[in-house]
């Protein structure tokens, strides 16, 4: 594949990976009361999924390349980054302290209470978006079929985080279309931080450079699967489902290495 097919691709898998909180929010237009065992489930797999291929592919790959201390200490630099951008973002304003879904949309709750928790939530991942989207796209300019994985393991955690977004913001309004179009925003954070990775990173592409970005990737992954991930599917209960859900993903990741 060209140069432009690659940055095309790239763009697309990250723009795909987006718009997955909408996935979200169309769920949350149908079902009023979305069961927390199915939140709990797919938060567990999307943590499975991202975990196994930051450690078997991503950062071996990277070692491969550019030797194994470069690759560790840019994995860690990742972890690093993706820490600061958590710690800027206040605790209440954090995706991994929101209340969970059924305790949101209790009828005793204020309805400017539950917008305004609807739209920091949409704030607060849309931060955390931002550098996923670097990922992803740094990942697939470098081999499209890890940017296809690593945008199919961060799709699956958008879709409850659109739920998370959208569901305070219907019953504080009313409005799908509000409750829509906020979720929506928060996951165009990722096509935005491809695009800026873009920008910035392809006048000085090289191997080195690319394989790099894909130990700084997995770092950025391992961090937002343990510190944000896990304990929120936790948070809901069902702990034995969140850990059959991190085995599936981590199978499903295996089984996807292994076929393509």
């Amino acid at each position: 594949m060209s140069t432009s097919g690659s940055v095309v691709a790239a763009l697309a898998l990250t723009l795909l990976a987006g718009l997955s909180t909408g996935i979200g929010s169309a769920i949350a237009y149908f079902i009023r009361r979305p069961k927390t065992l199915y939140l709990a489930f797919a938060l567990g797999l999307s943590a499975g999924a991202m975990v196994y291929v930051s450690l078997v592919e991503l950062l071996p790959e990277a070692s491969g390349i550019i030797g194994r201390a470069t690759g560790v200490l840019v994995f860690f630099m990742g972890i690093l980054f993706i820490m600061i951008v958590d710690l800027l973002v206040p605790e209440v304003k954090n995706p991994h302290h929101y209340e969970g879904t059924e305790e949101a949309v209790a009828p005793h709750h204020d309805e400017r209470r539950l917008m305004r928790a609807g739209i920091m939530t949409a704030v607060a991942i849309g931060i955390h978006n931002f550098p996923e989207g670097l990922a992803t796209f740094t990942s697939a300019l470098s081999d499209t079929r890890l940017g296809a994985l690593i945008a199919f393991a961060i799709a699956i955690h958008n879709v409850p985080e659109g739920i998370a977004v959208s569901v305070p913001i219907f019953y504080a309004t009313s409005s799908r279309n509000k409750a829509f179009f906020y979720s929506f925003l928060s996951g165009m954070s990722e096509p935005i931080g491809a695009l800026l990775g873009f920008l910035l990173l392809l006048p000085f592409l090289t191997p080195e450079l690319l394989a790099g970005t894909l130990a700084f990737a997995a770092g950025i992954m391992i961090y937002i699967s343990l510190d944000e991930l896990l304990p929120t599917a936790h948070r809901y209960g069902h702990e034995h489902l969140v850990i059959s859900g991190v085995i599936l993903g981590m199978l499903i990741m295996a089984v996807s290495l292994l076929w393509l």
